[in-house]
């Protein structure tokens, strides 16, 4: 005879290394559960959020959080690797890019080092013949141009059925050529400037990229906004006629720039939305809600909304493919920073 248990036990030191954009989000998903959990934390963040995760130190250590269990590093990616490296560290949780994602799972696996890769997507919405479009494109305003479309989620593959595709790009049109560009401290302003200059002058070279292709250029393009010359702006852009083997139909831009792609059929729209590299995020816009959640099922893609409902926090969230390993919110998200451990005795 014989009896056992299990025990959860911390990992132990976790190394959370996260990107420029939405800080916040990115390093409460991960230092939350890896507290509870009872670990450590090194929370490794982008010198451009040195002000801002500072503050978010500050409020949990006023939260009761004890000293010397969460520490704030602002540097760059030398340091990162440094990390990532260190015999000290127990658990790797990055937000970041694809390319970076791959080095860290290299450096890891050397010395079999526990971690989780929350890594880029180029998401599809795919909008059903029956679809209600204006409620569609409304809803895609957030979906595709959050955060200045410096998000890894944002749907900036459109993929609208034959029959109603000028219907569709003209009501896209309007929505992107209304988002107002501007000061982000002024309310009525919808874009803001990019981050830095090297990504202003990304997203302008992936413009210039897209006319090149082919693509139209419907609405935007790679001139800086007028009266906008100071600071890092770019102009939101509309292209249509994309073919999805075009560069800005599969590499991810990060900007406010969207692609409208053209299906046959139901089937065509998900071989044409599982067709890239990445599979964070997606959307499906129906007014069958059954039907769209049919067609949800059949994407390679971690999470999946249907007619804009919002991604919660209480559910897994991460990516398919080379969009990453492992995920991150609810109890799954949890158990990412838990080692398990069964006792067997004899009776």
């Amino acid at each position: 005879m014989r009896s056992y248990a299990v025990r959860r036990t911390p990992v132990g030191v976790v190394a959370a290394i996260i990107p420029w954009n939405s800080p916040f989000s990115a390093a409460n998903a991960k230092i939350i559960p890896a507290l509870l959990a009872g670990n450590t934390v090194i929370l490794k963040v982008s010198p451009e959020n040195t002000l801002s995760m500072n503050l978010l130190a500050s409020l949990l250590a006023e939260a009761g959080v004890p000293e010397g269990r969460i520490s704030v590093l602002a540097a760059d990616r030398e340091t990162s690797e440094h990390l990532v490296k260190h015999p000290g560290v127990d658990k790797i949780a990055f937000t970041g890019s694809t390319r970076a994602g791959r080095r860290i799972a290299s450096l890891a696996g050397e010395q079999l080092k526990r971690v989780s890769l929350e890594l880029g997507g180029k998401s599809a919405a795919i909008i059903l013949d029956d679809a209600d479009v204006p409620s569609a494109v409304a809803g895609l305003k957030f979906g595709s141009l959050l955060n200045n479309g410096e998000s890894c989620i944002a749907q900036t593959r459109i993929l609208a059925p034959r029959r109603r595709y000028d219907e569709i790009v003209a009501a896209l049109a309007d929505m992107v050529s209304s988002a107002k560009v501007g000061d982000p401290l002024d309310p009525d302003t919808f874009i803001g400037p990019m981050v830095r200059a090297d990504q202003q002058q990304r997203v302008r070279d992936y413009i210039d990229l897209g006319v090149s292709e082919g693509a139209t250029l419907v609405v935007g393009g790679s001139q800086i906004p007028e009266g906008l010359e100071k600071g890092f702006y770019v102009r939101p852009t509309l292209f249509a006629d994309v073919d999805n083997s075009m560069h800005i139909a599969q590499e991810e831009i990060f900007g406010p720039v969207l692609a409208v792609i053209a299906y046959d059929d139901g089937d065509d729209a998900v071989r044409i939305a599982n067709d890239s590299e990445y599979g964070l995020s997606g959307g499906v816009w129906s007014a069958d809600p059954s039907r769209a959640l049919a067609v949800a099922r059949r994407l390679r893609t971690g999470t999946v909304t249907i007619n804009g409902a919002p991604i919660g926090f209480d559910g897994p969230f991460g990516g398919f493919k080379t969009s990453g390993i492992g995920r991150e919110y609810g109890v799954v998200g949890l158990t990412q920073y838990i080692e398990y451990q069964t006792i067997t005795k004899a009776s």
